[in-house]
């Protein structure tokens, strides 16, 4: 299993989507996971529930998705902040799998929100967004294998991703 990890507007899905076309394995983006089974949107659920109750509902999504049938051969795109929560940091390393931290520049990361227009709930303005990625990159410096991803196209990205992970041993 590889996991791409990293704030908001890093490419994740994106990146992940394509990566796991290259690689032939399936696809799956854990934020979808939780709104699939909470039949309501992350947005929503910040709304109605809060954040504490949101990152139950994440670590009990990454734990099914890691126990899943077929996991080793999967790509696999967390929510912004799921790696910098301890408990999902330490169950992806006892399962042992890949981590791919997919960086860019901080206004670019704004911007590529912006571009999207998605009701992200933690992202507000460009000093709390900026605030918020700095808290959390320390946590995603920990995975396997850092991406910059400014400036490059998806292809260009997945390319990457496929020479680091087969340096660390992972194959098609």
């Amino acid at each position: 299993m590889v996991v791409l990890v990293g704030f908001m507007g890093a490419g994740k899905s994106t990146v992940g989507a394509a990566l796991s076309a290259k690689l032939g394995w399936p696809f799956e983006d854990l934020d979808e996971r939780i709104q699939a089974s909470e039949q309501r949107s992350i947005e929503r659920i910040f709304r109605e529930s809060g954040e504490s109750v949101f990152r139950q509902l994440e670590h009990a999504a990454l734990r099914s998705a890691l126990e899943a049938p077929g996991t080793s051969a999967k790509v696999l795109a967390l929510g912004g902040g799921a790696f910098a929560q301890e408990n999902n940091a330490a169950l992806l390393d006892q399962a042992g799998v890949a981590t791919i931290f997919l960086d860019a520049p901080i206004e670019e990361l704004f911007r590529r929100c912006q571009e999207q227009q998605l009701d992200r709930p933690l992202r507000r303005d460009l000093e709390e967004f900026r605030r918020l990625y700095e808290n959390r990159r320390p946590c995603y410096l920990k995975a396997a294998v850092r991406i910059e991803t400014a400036g490059k196209s998806v292809e260009e990205v997945v390319a990457e991703a496929m020479a680091r992970l087969a340096s660390l041993g992972v194959k098609e």
